[in-house]
C-alpha cells in the first residue's frame, strides 16, 4: 500500500476501472486529506468522495509535472 505524500501526484484507480491522475494537497488543521483531480482542477477532501478508489503508482515525488 502506496502511503501519498503531500505535493505529490498519483495515478489512482477508481472502482469504475478509470484512471486519473491526481495531486495529493496533504492534510487540514483537522486532519482531513485533501487532493487534487488535475483533469478537472477540483479539489476535495477524502471524506467527500463518494467512490472506492486506489493508488497504482507514484508519478513525481518533487513538484508539480
Amino acid at each position: 500500500m502506496i502511503k501519498p505524500e503531500a505535493d505529490t501526484t498519483y495515478l489512482i484507480e477508481l472502482c469504475s476501472g478509470e484512471r486519473r491522475r491526481w495531486r495529493f494537497l496533504g492534510q487540514d488543521r483537522q486532519g482531513a486529506a485533501w487532493g487534487r483531480d488535475l483533469e478537472t482542477s477540483l479539489e476535495f477532501n477524502e471524506g467527500s468522495l463518494i467512490y472506492a478508489w486506489l493508488i497504482v503508482e507514484c508519478l513525481d515525488r518533487n513538484g508539480i509535472q
